[in-house]
């Protein structure tokens, strides 16, 4: 029985008087609730039938791999042949960085025109039910099976099918994002082109665009940081850029080579990252201003109390 159904007043048939406290909410539903996501958790780990006993055995093992890709990292870098792979991994890492950029802005281009489509507030209904169904198809397929089955037969091996798999990959995430976003925009300067007598076309351009162009530069550059990672993977099937080094170096267990090239790709994405962000939130907050000064600050005073 819940603490409600034992509590008249908690169950709101009684008033409270002057003085009284309200009872604090009944803690049954969220206990069961809690009970029941770890028996689901506990049956999920008991159907995946892992040796999970190995578990114990992971930590030296990790240490050795560690110590044998620290090997080749601390090496001196200015002498052969370790300066070769070094200067192998930054120029393998630049074309991944290649195939992402080019993968983003093919996305980019192709998604922002299908956004308006599937835009409630722009396109009619039928327009954008079937868009939306299309943008939701290529969201379903992996970059891997556009390269796989459609660039690489195409185009053969190399980093232009990488940044085409990439590019079509990426139109039905940024179209999606993109359509809410367009969704989300403010009404008056839309009623204030139609009252000035714009067309449709004018309207977009000069009230709707203004508004949603920001945070889709924003949702642009995030899948430029996805893509990177993508791209990585799509080497290993031959795509070209770093994913393809990795692949050969696994295969013959060359760990010191590995530790330089897993080292590359961190330190270049980190970077990445950090410029990233700096760029998308002086995109959407404005010159001057910093995501830590719009954090949420404490409530002190009496308010507080």
């Amino acid at each position: 029985m819940l603490r409600s159904d034992r509590d008249p007043h908690a169950a709101g048939r009684l008033p409270l008087h002057r003085g009284d406290r309200p009872q604090p909410p009944g803690k049954t539903r969220q206990t069961i609730g809690l009970l029941l996501v770890l028996g689901v958790v506990l049956v999920c780990f008991w159907l995946v039938d892992a040796r999970w006993g190995r578990l114990i055995e992971a930590p030296p093992i990790l240490a050795d791999y560690f110590e044998l890709m620290a090997q080749g990292v601390f090496q001196n870098p200015v002498e052969d042949p370790t300066v070769g792979y070094w200067q192998r991994a930054f120029d393998l890492m630049l074309e991944s960085l290649y195939m992402a950029w080019i993968g983003t802005m093919i996305g980019a281009l192709l998604s922002f025109p299908l956004a308006f489509l599937a835009a409630e507030n722009v396109a009619p209904k039928p327009v954008v039910f079937v868009t939306r169904q299309f943008l939701n198809a290529i969201r379903a397929i992996p970059e891997l099976i556009f390269a796989i089955a459609i660039m690489l037969p195409i185009f053969g091996l190399g980093p232009l099918a990488g940044a085409l798999a990439l590019g079509v990959g990426s139109v039905g995430t940024l179209g999606k994002l993109t359509s809410e976003v367009i969704e989300g925009t403010d009404r008056g300067p839309v009623e204030a082109a139609r009252a000035s007598g714009a067309g449709f076309l004018a309207t977009l351009r000069w009230s709707i665009v203004p508004q949603a162009l920001p945070e889709t530069i924003a949702f642009w550059l995030y899948r430029f940081e996805i893509n990177i990672r993508a791209g990585a993977v799509l080497g290993v099937l031959g795509a070209g850029g770093i994913g393809s080094i990795l692949s050969d170096l696994f295969r013959v267990r060359a760990w010191d080579r590995i530790g330089i090239t897993l080292l590359v790709i961190i330190v270049v994405t980190v970077i990445i990252d950090q410029i990233s962000a700096r760029v998308r939130n002086r995109i959407i907050q404005g010159p001057g201003v910093s995501a830590r000064s719009t954090q949420l600050q404490p409530v002190t005073g009496p308010a507080a109390a």
